[in-house]
């Protein structure tokens, strides 16, 4: 009984492990959490996205929205076992992309491809890279290839301009389940 209490006791007195997804690495696209309005090249709004952290800080959930309606996408963002970010996104055209990559140069750099609309055509290569700045904006450049990655051609370039305070990093979350 004595060694029962004794044992509990020090189990009691040990320091609590961190936070599942605590590391650096985890925190490496917390700059894109936050309410956003985003505008295309020309300055005009082309939609709202609001980037989310949840379960802990381990997942980064984005809700966007077009401008001009219809047209909405939702993305889960996470590292993997294998220490790459990971995005499955998918949007109101039934559009599925599977990206992963990480930090480049202070720039989220995430890959993948989808499938051909032609027959025998290779599979489409996609290349989205998120850039903060100083100003708190962040870019978002999607970039495509039908090529096997000799040229590419923008699909989508947005700048995001935060709406209000930014949301809580995950890191300053206290979410208990």
């Amino acid at each position: 009984m004595m060694t029962t209490a004794l044992g509990l006791l020090l189990n009691l007195l040990q320091p609590a492990p961190p936070p599942a997804c605590a590391s650096a690495r985890h925190r490496e696209f917390d700059f894109w959490i936050g309410t956003w309005e985003v505008t295309g090249p020309s300055g005009k709004l082309a939609g709202t996205n609001r980037i989310e952290p949840a379960d802990g800080g381990c997942l980064l959930i984005e809700s966007w929205s077009s401008a001009a309606g219809g047209y909405t996408g939702h993305s889960l963002n996470s590292v993997g076992a294998d220490g790459r970010w990971h995005q499955t996104w998918v949007d109101s055209s039934g559009l599925r992309l599977e990206l992963a990559g990480g930090l480049v140069e202070g720039r989220m750099v995430l890959e993948g491809e989808t499938p051909a609309a032609a027959p025998g055509a290779p599979p489409v290569k996609n290349r989205i890279t998120w850039t903060p700045s100083p100003d708190g904006n962040v870019r978002q450049h999607w970039e495509t290839s039908a090529d096997a990655g000799k040229t590419y051609t923008t699909a989508f370039d947005g700048l995001y301009h935060p709406v209000t305070s930014r949301a809580p990093r995950a890191s300053e979350t206290t979410e208990r389940k």
